[in-house]
């Protein structure tokens, strides 16, 4: 990658963050962490990512408000986003998809190394 690509982690845990964080890094991302709602969507604008990872149980706002203003403004509305949750429940997936999500991963099925190959698959699609 000539130049790298920028990765938002929106995760509120932050030992989950680091992991993520550090092996995005190896793999040659540039990555931003936001440690709550209300900062994710500050980033979200300002550094305008390639690619979000949400998390959805987080303080100031939770990841679905997240997602219905990333989805409303011109910047953000068309940045692939990713839900990364501790929630497996049907219902939850079906909100987040619904509300613009292109994926709803469950943290407990991917390590930092698949969350990376995850990474990879969307900037192998554009």
């Amino acid at each position: 990658m000539s130049e790298a690509l920028k990765v938002l982690l929106i995760e509120d845990e932050k030992e989950v963050a680091e992991l993520y964080r550090l092996k995005l890094s190896l793999d040659g991302y540039n990555v931003e962490i936001a440690s709550d709602g209300k900062e994710g969507l500050e980033k979200s604008f300002s550094l305008k990512p390639d690619l979000i990872f949400l998390d959805i149980k987080m303080p100031e706002m939770d990841g679905f408000e997240v997602l219905k203003n990333l989805r409303l403004n011109d910047t953000t509305k068309t940045t692939p986003v990713v839900i990364l949750s501790n929630f497996d429940e049907q219902e939850m997936i079906e909100k987040g998809l619904t509300l613009g999500a292109n994926e709803y991963l469950i943290k407990s099925q991917f390590n930092p190394g698949e969350l990376s190959k995850k990474a990879k698959s969307y900037f192998n699609a554009n």
